[in-house]
């Protein structure tokens, strides 16, 4: 840490302040700001936090079911960092650096409720076959206008046309905005690929380009939505990455798109000279995440809010279901064939945990190798019928993952408990809130 420490002072010079980020259940970024000459702390070890930080509930409280917490005295983690991800935070005043961490179980191990060695084990696996996951993602978020309370409703921003799919002249609007965004990417050494004006009203998309570091992938989407956050309301607006802002707009999406590549460099989805459509294992790895997908619903789809998503007209795919070139599928494959074989995951929300959704995404393609279950019809072939659409409510999504073999081989049973217990404490406190809708129309009828 400290060759990269000097690096960066001698880049930048030395950080007022270093701000420690860990990533938690909801990839919600929490830690602690440490002097910028105090780096050495973090090197010796004495830099905590309480181990419960890692799964508190969305409202940010503890949850006592998970048994972590004060149930058990709250005892504390050690602070190390991740390597690489040191790197200056543009949008903020000053010289401010920003460092991410993971935390050491109070044994001194690595955290098994870490959702970044949750992907990390993962990767293992497929190391473990000579196999190494190559993939992408794609985030779409909204500008909005300031907002003066947390509970009012979005508004787009001025001269806004409802729908401004691919539209140069609303991207022009927000130049200054999009290009401090994808300048602060650059200095944080985040890959970005194409931008794009996306359908909604304020709705924009970016793209990254293809990674066989398959962590950094995951981090960089995490840090994107931070710099996006932090740069728009340096710009007095506000962005999010909720998964539906609108009800009669589309929602805000994450896609994944992956190949395995073999120890010689070959694509592993590529077919046989000969071969007619996709290859035998490019079909069983869709099988796969198909067959997964409905028990880890509530990974790709975490909030309340993320079900809106999956009910009718909500302008997202949301069927176990494939296709090829196909937009309208659960998963599409945009290539079949060279070295751009791949499949593409259509179903998360922008508001996942980004390290979750990767290793649910990686663990359905080896259960698909694995185990090789039946493949459903193309959606492109005649009279095929889409996929009866996964569920629309949060807590049966959350019973689901709960009792779920493929949760457990995925995730493990520590982590599949630990994740049901925070999703139910979510579930039982913003369902019981009764909303203003409830209020209006029934309060002085009935």
């Amino acid at each position: 840490m400290n060759q990269e420490y000097e690096a960066y002072c001698a880049a930048h010079g030395r950080p007022e302040r270093i701000e420690l980020m860990l990533c938690d259940i909801n990839a919600v970024l929490r830690g602690k700001w440490l002097p910028g000459d105090a780096i050495g702390k973090l090197e010796a070890g004495t830099v905590r936090l309480p181990y419960s930080t890692y799964a508190p509930a969305i409202m940010g409280n503890e949850v006592e079911a998970t048994g972590l917490g004060i149930v058990v005295g709250d005892p504390d983690g050690v602070l190390v960092p991740v390597p690489g991800t040191l790197c200056p935070v543009p949008w903020m005043p000053g010289n401010v650096a920003q460092l991410q961490v993971e935390m050491l179980t109070p044994e001194g191990g690595a955290s098994p409720i870490s959702p970044r060695e949750l992907l990390k084990n993962m990767l293992e696996r497929f190391k473990e076959r000579g196999w190494h996951p190559v993939v992408a993602t794609e985030l779409e978020f909204y500008i909005l206008r300031p907002r003066e309370r947390g509970d009012d409703a979005p508004i787009p921003p001025a001269r806004t046309p409802m729908a401004q799919n691919y539209d140069l002249e609303v991207v022009s609007r927000q130049e200054a905005i999009l290009t401090e965004i994808l300048n602060a990417c650059e200095t944080q050494g985040l890959e970005t690929d194409t931008l794009i004006a996306e359908y909604g009203p304020g709705q924009f998309e970016v793209n990254f380009h293809h990674t066989d570091d398959v962590l950094r992938a995951a981090e960089t989407a995490i840090f994107f939505r931070r710099l996006v956050r932090g740069i728009v309301a340096r710009h007095g607006m506000e962005a999010t990455f909720m998964a539906k802002p609108y009800a009669d707009a589309p929602g805000n999406g994450m896609h994944v798109h992956c190949s395995i590549i073999d120890d010689e460099g070959n694509n592993i989805f590529t077919p046989e000279p000969g071969q007619i459509g996709p290859s035998p294992v490019l079909k069983q790895a869709v099988a796969g995440v198909l067959d997964t997908m409905a028990d880890l619903q509530v990974i790709f789809a975490p909030h309340m809010n993320s079900y809106r998503r999956f009910q009718r007209m909500s302008f997202a795919p949301s069927g176990p279901d494939w296709g090829l070139d196909n937009r309208s599928a659960g998963v599409r494959l945009p290539e079949i064939g060279g070295k751009g074989a791949r499949l593409e995951h259509r179903i998360a929300g922008a508001d996942v945990n980004p390290y979750l959704v990767l290793t649910a995404i990686l663990g359905g393609i080896l259960h698909g190798i694995d185990t090789d279950p039946e493949l459903p019809p193309s959606l492109d072939e005649p009279g095929a019928e889409p996929a009866d659409p996964l569920g629309h409510d949060w807590f049966d999504a959350v019973e689901r993952f709960a009792e779920s073999d493929h949760a457990a081989e995925i995730f493990g049973e520590e982590y599949r408990f630990v994740y049901t217990a925070v999703k139910n404490d979510e579930v039982q406190t913003l369902t019981s809130l009764i909303t203003p809708v409830e209020y209006r129309y029934y309060l002085s009828r009935l």
